[in-house]
C-alpha cells in the first residue's frame, strides 16, 4: 500500500510539473511606455524596454496567438534587415532584436516590437518551448 501511495505521489507531482512547462505566455506590449512584460500563467517574469513604431509607420495593437518562429530571420520589406529572434504574430510584424539598443524605450521602428537581443533570445525561447499556441501577443496604447 505505502509503494502505491508513494508511485501516486510521483505522478502527480510529475503531472503538475509537466502542467507549469506547457503554462499560457502572454508579453504585453504598451506603446504609450515603450514597455513589454512577459507573465506565465499571469506571473510577472520580465519587464523590458521596447521601440515600437516611430512617426509615419504603426505599430498594430490588439491581442495574437503567436503565428511563427524564425531564429535568423530577414526583412523582405526593409533591405533584407536583420530581425534576429523574431516571434511574429500578426502578418509582417514581429518582436524580435534589435542592434540600435540606444533608442530602446522610444518608438523607433518601422512597426515591428524591437528587444535587446539578449531579451529577445529569451522571448523566443518561452515561444519555442511552451508552444506557438500558448504563447500571446497583447499590444495597447
Amino acid at each position: 500500500m505505502r509503494k502505491l501511495l508513494v508511485a501516486a505521489m510521483a505522478l502527480l507531482a510529475f503531472g503538475l510539473n509537466s502542467t507549469a512547462e506547457a503554462g499560457s505566455i502572454t508579453a504585453r506590449i504598451s506603446i504609450s511606455s515603450q514597455t513589454m512584460t512577459v507573465t506565465q500563467n499571469g506571473l510577472l517574469l520580465h519587464k523590458w524596454k521596447v521601440s515600437t513604431a516611430r512617426k509615419g509607420y504603426v505599430t498594430p495593437t490588439g491581442s495574437w496567438k503567436v503565428k511563427w518562429l524564425s531564429r535568423n530571420h530577414r526583412s523582405r520589406k526593409y533591405d533584407n534587415a536583420p530581425m534576429p529572434y523574431a516571434v511574429f504574430f500578426n502578418g509582417g510584424y514581429a518582436v524580435h532584436a534589435t542592434s540600435d539598443v540606444k533608442r530602446l524605450g522610444r518608438p523607433a521602428s518601422h512597426g515591428c516590437i524591437r528587444l535587446n537581443p539578449s531579451n529577445a533570445a529569451i522571448f523566443f525561447s518561452l515561444a519555442q518551448k511552451h508552444g506557438l499556441s500558448n504563447t500571446k501577443v497583447v499590444v495597447t496604447r
